[in-house]
């Protein structure tokens, strides 16, 4: 039977995501819970750069600004002449483009399977979606920026299997979502979707409150709190260094992402998985530690998967939603994920 939640406890969780997420500003340099109380002090700016890893910058015409993304590239790819599976990893909320290669040990997991391209995007803290409007003309189409713009980037100017078969796309808490949303609306474009610690009822959450005539704004912070944010701006800002895009108010749209209920069931896994058909079905993966809030969401998703007899991948270990849990479950997401890539393209027995 499928474990519901009902509407009061779907908004109770959102909220408690919501707050809990300004913690996750720190995530990039610190490795505490996001739900701790006291955070640790601050690390210097300067990450180091992994081998193989390169910083792309490309003029992005989805959200009309130049972005960046980090890749990893084989250790023998300017050697070979070979074609490389790729996997679009996504970071989390109040995140960028730098934590996981450089701080939650993508790079390294990467490398160590030497045949696989790692493409690390920005899309600031917009879950991944097309802003149903947006203020001062600014285009907030971040589903489009990732799937035509970043990934129409690589296929152009890496060799890449630019095919289903060899492409699949994660993330982490709001890049969870991302990846389901993304990997579900656009079943042609990834063989693979995967999920750590993922925010997956972030659209049903929203949906709930449009429907019930909640407001959704953001609430208010305490001061304390807006200024450890406001501090640690001033050192991740210098490690993202994009032009306009660097703080977190910057990096936070200013229009409306839903404005009907509709719009966000859209992108709700929980109702677009319905309308993938059986053998349009990617492979799904998801995990999430047993002392994470959103543990809850990752089971019911699971529970509906098997319930209606669909293959799925899970993993649930000790942990919380913090860096310490994500460097341990990104080497095993990206290695399942990374041999459904082989075997897709026939590379295995």
């Amino acid at each position: 039977m499928l474990a519901i939640y009902s509407e009061q406890r779907v908004l109770t969780q959102k909220a408690q995501t919501f707050f809990s997420a300004i913690a996750l500003t720190l995530t990039l340099v610190l490795g505490g819970s996001v739900f701790a109380q006291n955070l640790p002090a601050l690390v210097p700016v300067e990450a180091p750069i992994p081998p193989g890893m390169q910083t792309v910058e490309f003029f992005s015409p989805a959200v009309e600004r130049r972005m960046k993304f980090d890749i990893v590239l084989p250790e023998n790819y300017y050697q070979s002449e070979e074609r490389y599976p790729v996997l679009y990893l996504l970071h989390g909320y109040m995140q960028n483009y730098t934590v996981w290669g450089r701080n939650l040990a993508g790079a390294f997991y990467a490398r160590n399977l030497n045949d696989l391209i790692l493409v690390l995007p920005d899309a600031g803290n917009s879950w991944y979606i097309n802003y149903a409007s947006s203020e001062e003309g600014q285009k907030d189409n971040w589903e489009d920026h990732i799937i035509e713009d970043v990934i129409g980037f690589v296929d152009a100017n890496y060799r890449t299997q630019a095919s289903r078969e060899g492409r699949a796309i994660a993330g982490l808490s709001m890049g969870g979502f991302g990846a389901f949303s993304m990997g579900l609306r656009h079943t042609d474009l990834f063989v693979s979707i995967g999920s750590t610690s993922g925010a997956l009822s972030h659209a049903r959450t929203a949906a709930a409150a449009i429907r019930a005539g909640i407001d959704r704004g953001p609430g208010q912070i305490d001061a304390q709190r807006q200024a450890r944010i406001d501090e640690a701006d001033a050192f991740i800002s210098k490690i993202i260094a994009i032009p306009g895009f660097s703080t977190q108010s910057e990096r936070t749209p200013a229009g409306v992402d839903f404005e009907t209920a509709e719009q966000a069931d859209a992108y709700d896994p929980f109702i677009i998985i319905y309308d993938v058909p059986r053998s349009q079905m990617p492979h799904i993966y998801m995990d999430a530690g047993t002392e994470d809030g959103l543990l809850n969401e990752a089971r019911e998703l699971a529970n509906l998967l098997m319930v209606n007899k669909v293959p799925f991948d899970y993993m649930q270990s000790q942990g919380r939603h913090n860096s310490e849990y994500w460097r341990r479950s990104i080497g095993h997401m990206m290695t399942i994920q990374h041999e459904v890539m082989q075997r897709a393209l026939g590379n295995r027995p």
